[in-house]
């Protein structure tokens, strides 16, 4: 028993960034909430979307961290953790799976509950 518990331990240890004492989850926003969230100029604002999706329209100030990028592990581990990260996709259900990945690193996560595709606010090219 003692010897499946150490294997599984090492294996959460050597994931990605699941080496973060953080548990607790992430806050999935509406658009209105999440306008507000990214008014503060401290915020790191994460697009999830292919770069293809990202040059079409996006919200200003974003960074495109495409999730099924090959290096979208690195780039999550990357991110300066004192700051906090506002989230988003297309339609929402990408964004919640970085969120996930990106608290597993420690990080502060908002994420926009239903995407780009629920957002009122400007978009840039």
């Amino acid at each position: 028993m003692k010897t499946i518990f150490y294997i599984l331990f090492a294996a959460t240890m050597v994931v990605g960034c699941n080496n973060s004492k953080r548990t607790e989850g992430f806050d999935s926003v509406d658009a209105k909430r999440f306008a507000e969230v990214i008014e503060h100029e401290n915020v790191q604002i994460i697009d999830t979307r292919t770069p293809a999706e990202f040059s079409e329209g996006h919200i200003p100030g974003a960074v495109n961290i495409d999730i099924d990028g090959a290096d979208f592990e690195a780039k999550i581990a990357a991110l300066d953790k004192s700051r906090p990260v506002a989230v988003y996709c297309r339609g929402g259900r990408r964004s919640k799976e970085a969120a996930e990945q990106m608290v597993s690193c420690g990080l502060d996560v908002t994420e926009l509950a239903n995407g780009i595709l629920s957002w009122e606010g400007e978009v840039e090219k």
